[in-house]
């Protein structure tokens, strides 16, 4: 009975927040259309979602989402740099990332929070789901953007969404 009325509960915080910063305010009325709406859009998309969500280390997802915040910023202040360098300066490539993730899950977050990270986007997947392909602005070292990819999204992923 409980999952029927409340789905997926940590969805609906991330959704109510998504939509106070959507609208840019912090009002009683915004913040109770973004409850409603962190409430109602999971209740209506229950049956597209195959598994249950279990979140196995709750503060590693908070250092996750803290660390993908804080590469956007950073990311957005690279890219401008490249740009005003200009195009000289840019080393723009493809890198194989091979996937330790196995959930759809995960692998659908890795993939997004990669694109989400301005300089990098998620191009392809390997029909096995063992290889995603990342073309990156700027790739000097290719092994170290594999890395990098592997240690500070992927890893903690693993954590929070698959089992030991």
């Amino acid at each position: 009975m409980k999952r029927h009325l409340l789905p997926h509960p940590l969805l609906t915080p991330a959704l109510t927040l998504i939509w106070l910063l959507l609208v840019n305010s912090l009002s009683f009325g915004q913040l109770l259309l973004g409850l409603l709406l962190g409430w109602l859009i999971p209740l209506f998309t229950l049956r597209f979602w195959p598994n249950r969500v279990q979140v196995h280390k709750p503060l590693t997802l908070v250092r996750f989402v803290l660390v993908l915040l804080y590469d956007i910023v950073i990311a957005n202040l690279e890219v401008a740099w490249l740009i005003l360098r200009g195009p000289r300066r840019v080393h723009p490539g493809f890198v194989e990332v091979p996937l330790a993730l196995r959930s759809e899950l995960g692998i659908s977050l890795l993939a997004n929070t990669i694109s989400l990270t301005p300089g990098t986007v998620s191009a392809w997947l390997s029909p096995d789901r063992t290889t995603l392909v990342v073309h990156a602005l700027d790739v000097r070292d290719p092994e170290a953007l594999v890395a990098t990819i592997k240690r500070r999204y992927e890893t903690p992923l693993l954590e929070v969404l698959e089992p030991c």
